[in-house]
């Protein structure tokens, strides 16, 4: 198969997913919202969530024409296209999964309210999230495609080249790859509207969040999502803001830098053979180079059949059942396919250059580990929150002993749940590097993330169900409803558990495939890339590295507490108006939605500009070698603290949800240990919610910039001129 066919099937296959994109979003908008007061709430939260998204996104575009100008002036000048088509990917996929988890919120509390069934409910939940996951993958496959495509048509590379050009430019003659440049610089783009949304929105949401929890369980006994509660509309925002629109543009970054770093470690090794006179076939070099986009394109197959089948089926009264099946579904598909791909692309050529070591097999049996390796912590990741298991049922029972214990026995909970995931990337790693070298490493990593239209899905129903049950409350409808809803929402936040610590796990692997792609990049084409780990400088880097990650979650966990006690000292005042709480008069939602956006907005620059600011300081003081040191330093403090603020943190939030369920015998809403959950769990909020999500940005958005800026580190630093 020529690789013009392969092409061809690509495309169709990412235009067939877009289509079906669009499709959905015109399904769920035409079912009907339900009652007045839930289509007026409805309409705030999409109104304020919109009017966040707008005014963030105008500081997001200027950010993106300046980065964009001066690399088109000091890097290379068509690097400044693929940047800005990598930022308006993530910004679509924000804007298409924000605006549809809006519609579909209220839209699955009606069909609870309509039908009082749990699979028909389920099925509007998973409609709506389906959305945000398979464009995720779709616009992320679609942009790099056009990447590739514009610089073997429009800039005359023929097709993914491997060879350096010398370009004249302000401020060195650059030797480099200009399509190594432009795949790099796409995921840049991706990665910067990744890392503004996180920590924007986790600030925005969680404030909102612990505000709410503060005023409304222990400053004034109200039930949760009280309407009474002005800071309540602004925390179903922030759920759409953060978890929709921040994870969409979170794992949309994952996946286009791994797939990116693939193809420049495919190009790399490719040199490195040469060098060394070792005979390669050019077919062989173009298949490996388009084996990732492939690997994507079987990985967006298994999800469109995946969530189709849960999209048509009659569902049962399981909702965990039901989505399990659609990952699983996905999840085979994606190596059937990925297996026959390899069979296809790989058979037949000498491929010792790649250090292959079971022939055309070995980039699948990669593959299979991510893949593994991604459900495999999806199963932990339960196993340590969910309500169903051992942890989060003994840190419920040990509420009745106050909030030290909590907080205590909660912590133990998030360091014990590090070792087996950290285990299960570690091992996969190995294996892949040991059979199919510093390739596989980057199959393995794009093996968990293959299928990331699923996950995102299914993460995605999270928040859109507690939306549906916080409006199921706030417009007073039946309890046999919110019965419903709070089921689908105890269901949502294990999903959302499970999809950060895939997040998380996905972001190690594809961190590591970044980090050697980096160890290409600086090397001069055709010698062997090398990272010395006995250089003062490597050890220096990795020190700082792991102290910077500390320094990044304290910036972001004052930032989120400050805006939540401005919060909940406004949502004070404005209940303490007669009649609010009589529930005669409305609170001033309008002005509430506006204090989250300016104080998220306005605390988002500093911890965004620090990541993209860290290499290319790092690397202009103390060249490449310390900058590869930061990388490596950053990423091993942070994956195993963001796997403990994820997991810690979800623990928290379903032992508060366990005993609120009345499952701890005795000990329900209002009591002593249901307010000793409550500290938990706003400790917890901005763990997982704001800094667990923004470490695995962090490291993928520093080694993005490094790999990005590596042929200017390369000899332009102080370290050398010295």
């Amino acid at each position: 198969m020529s690789s013009v066919s392969v092409w061809l099937i690509v495309l169709c296959v990412t235009l067939i997913a877009m289509a079906y994109v669009f499709w959905n979003y015109v399904r769920i908008k035409k079912l009907p919202e339900g009652t007045a007061e839930m289509s007026e709430l409805a309409g705030i939260i999409r109104s304020g969530a919109e009017t966040f998204l707008k005014t963030e996104f105008k500081y997001i575009a200027i950010v993106l024409v300046v980065v964009a100008v001066l690399f088109c002036l000091v890097i290379e000048p068509t690097s400044s296209v693929s940047f800005l088509i990598g930022g308006l990917m993530s910004s679509l996929v924000c804007i298409l999964g924000m605006k549809s988890a809006t519609y579909a919120n209220v839209r699955t509390s009606n069909k609870a309210r309509e039908s009082l069934s749990i699979g028909e409910t389920v099925k509007v939940a998973l409609c709506g999230g389906s959305i945000s996951g398979l464009a995720v993958q779709a616009f992320g496959m679609f942009g790099l495609i056009i990447v590739l495509l514009l610089g073997e048509f429009v800039f005359k590379d023929g097709g993914v080249s491997h060879e350096a050009e010398s370009h004249g430019l302000i401020v060195a003659s650059l030797v480099c790859n200009p399509t190594m440049i432009r795949i790099s610089t796409y995921s840049l783009g991706c990665s910067i509207v990744a890392m503004f949304n996180r920590v924007a929105g986790g600030n925005y949401t969680k404030a909102a969040d612990i505000s709410s929890d503060i005023l409304g369980k222990l400053r004034h006994d109200l039930p949760e999502d009280d309407s009474r509660i002005p800071n309540t509309i602004a925390d179903f925002i922030g759920d759409n803001v953060n978890d929709i629109a921040g994870n969409c543009s979170d794992l949309l970054e994952s996946f286009v830098a791994t797939m990116s770093a693939t193809i420049m470690i495919a190009v790399t090794l490719y040199q490195v053979a040469l060098h060394e006179g070792i005979v390669i076939a050019e077919e062989a070099f173009k298949n490996a180079s388009l084996f990732p986009i492939v690997l994507a394109c079987c990985g967006l197959i298994g999800c469109l059949v995946g969530l189709g089948i849960a999209n048509f089926k009659k569902m049962g009264d399981d909702p965990s059942k039901e989505l399990d099946l659609s990952t699983w579904i996905s999840a085979g598909i994606t190596v059937v396919l990925g297996g026959i791909a390899c069979y296809k692309l790989f058979n037949g050529y000498d491929l010792s250059a790649y250090s292959f070591k079971f022939g055309w097999a070995s980039p699948w049996i990669s593959s299979i580990l991510g893949i593994a390796s991604g459900v495999a912590i999806g199963i932990i990741t339960e196993y340590y929150t969910s309500t169903e298991y051992k942890p989060t049922k003994e840190l419920a029972e040990i509420c009745t002993e106050g909030e030290a214990f909590v907080v205590t026995k909660g912590d133990a909970i998030g360091s014990r749940s590090c070792l087996f995931p950290i285990l299960l990337i570690g091992i996969s790693l190995l294996i892949s590097g040991m059979i199919s070298g510093t390739y596989g490493v980057a199959v393995s990593s794009l093996g968990m993330l293959a299928f990331v239209g699923a996950t995102v899905s299914i993460d995605a129903f999270g928040p859109i169900a507690d939306n549906a049950g916080g409006l199921a409350e706030a417009c007073h409808l039946a309890p046999e409803v919110r019965a419903i809803t709070d089921k689908l929402d105890a269901v949502g936040n294990t999903t959302a558990a499970i999809g950060k610590g895939f997040a998380i796990g996905s972001a190690a692997f594809a961190t590591v495939s970044l980090i050697t792609a980096y160890v290409g990049q600086y090397t001069t084409p055709g010698e062997e890339p090398m990272l010395n780990f006995a250089s003062f400088a490597v050890i220096a880097g990795g020190i700082i590295g792991g102290a910077l990650v500390e320094y990044f979650s304290a910036v972001l966990t004052d930032n989120t507490i400050d805006s939540a006690k401005l919060m909940a000292d406004e949502g004070d005042k404005q209940m303490s108006v007669p009649g609010v709480l009589e529930g005669k008069v409305k609170p001033d939602y309008n002005k509430m939605i506006a204090m989250a956006a300016r104080e998220a907005i306005r605390k988002m620059v500093l911890p965004s500009i620090l990541a993209l600011l860290i290499p290319l300081v790092g690397g202009l003081l103390f060249g490449v070698q310390f900058v590869g040191g930061l990388l490596v330093g950053a990423t091993i403090v942070a994956i195993p603290r963001a796997i403990f603020m994820g997991n810690s943190g979800g623990a928290f939030d379903n032992a508060k949800k366990y005993i609120e369920s009345g499952l701890l015998q005795g000990h329900g809403k209002g009591s002593a240990a249901h307010k000793a959950s409550v500290t938990g769990d706003t400790i917890g909020d901005t763990r997982k919610d704001v800094v667990g999500v923004a470490l695995d940005i962090f490291i993928k958005l520093m080694s993005t910039v490094a790999n990005t800026l590596a042929p200017i580190l390369r000899n332009l630093n102080l370290f050398k001129i010295l």
